[in-house]
């Protein structure tokens, strides 16, 4: 039953009520010589008892549904802040309700979004803190790794790969041209040879971190799908805007954006790949677009590390992550993370 036929019929019943107890008083008060004349007596061609009954009805079900029509419109205000809540869409909320109660209650929910919001704040907070101390500890030991890598892959596998192309093109060019065959195939090594002295070479050059390193969000997912082009035949398309975000939020949602294209790559078997980077009134929103095979996102949620991986660092950071998959249409997933201010801000 709606709240507001609860109040047309509580509006009715307390009518007659009244109705009943007045004129019983007015009755015994002032008794009619004769009972019949309240039937006899007529107004607009009603019995006059009738005619009192029905403005009795009237009035109530009018006072009702006044009545109703207020409680419903302040318990929807009450919903409608509740659900935006749900939403993680924090906007200033004023107290609402005509009695002590339902004010009493808008003054809970107010606090409860303070609340909330002052935990996401923290919760942020924390993890830029956690994300800076981390990333000085592991750079550190990222570069002495690979600084000691790279030296002993110059020192050894390359010089040797180099070695070899020299005794190789020194014997095509001394001995004799007698065996074509055999020519052959000792070009075929050699080539080979320097194929694998131009990959040493560019193993090299990207014997580096996977962090941001400094970088903004922007200019990190820019290197990264850059780098990715020149190694595998996927069209990517980048729709990427300047955003200034906490150190923490950047990390996490990079990792998140390295985490799903690795995914791509490895399952999807897609043509395209699209990342976007857009803000949208108080929030950042990382996507992640593909046209590969899909799959049934219920059951990859049960076992798939990667996703659940995924689904906590936004979670982190106060955001929601989603992902809609159809099988043989592609892969979409979106990261919605609430801005809400600056880590600089929070320490004033």
């Amino acid at each position: 039953m709606s709240i507001i036929t609860r109040q047309i019929l509580w509006g009715v019943c307390a009518s007659l009520l009244l109705l009943v107890f007045f004129s019983i008083s007015y009755l015994i008060v002032f008794p009619p010589a004769t009972w019949s004349a309240l039937w006899e007596k007529e107004v607009m061609d009603v019995p006059f008892i009738l005619f009192l009954i029905s403005v009795d009805i009237t009035l109530g079900v009018l006072i009702g549904y006044l009545s109703g029509f207020s409680w419903k419109k302040q318990i929807r205000s009450i919903e409608e802040t509740l659900h935006t809540m749900d939403k993680m869409e924090y906007y200033p909320v004023q107290p609402i309700g005509s009695t002590e109660e339902l004010q009493s209650l808008s003054y809970r929910i107010i606090q409860l979004q303070n609340q909330l919001v002052e935990q996401m704040k923290l919760s942020q907070k924390l993890v830029n803190e956690k994300a800076e101390d981390q990333e000085v500890k592991v750079q550190t030991v990222i570069i002495a790794e690979r600084n000691r890598l790279a030296r002993e892959l110059h020192d050894s596998v390359s010089q040797q790969l180099f070695a070899a192309s020299m005794l190789l093109s020194a014997i095509n060019e001394t001995r004799p041209k007698t065996n074509d065959h055999e020519s052959r195939q000792l070009q075929l090594v050699e080539e080979t040879i320097q194929q694998s002295q131009l990959e040493m070479r560019a193993l090299l050059l990207h014997l580096r971190p996977i962090a941001l390193k400094g970088k903004t969000l922007k200019a990190g997912i820019i290197e990264l799908l850059h780098e990715l082009q020149q190694k595998v035949s996927l069209e990517m398309e980048m729709k990427l805007e300047d955003i200034d975000l906490d150190k923490g939020i950047e990390d996490h949602l990079f990792r998140i954006l390295q985490e799903s294209v690795s995914n791509t790559l490895r399952h999807a078997k897609a043509s395209s790949l699209e990342v976007q980077l857009i803000q949208r009134e108080a929030f950042v929103i990382l996507r992640i677009i593909d046209d590969g095979v899909g799959f049934n996102v219920d059951k990859r949620k049960a076992g798939s590390y990667g996703l659940q991986n995924m689904h906590e660092r936004a979670a982190e950071i106060g955001g929601v992550l989603k992902l809609i998959s159809l099988e043989n249409k592609g892969t979409r997933l979106e990261v919605k993370v609430p801005i809400l201010g600056r880590k600089e801000d929070l320490n004033d």
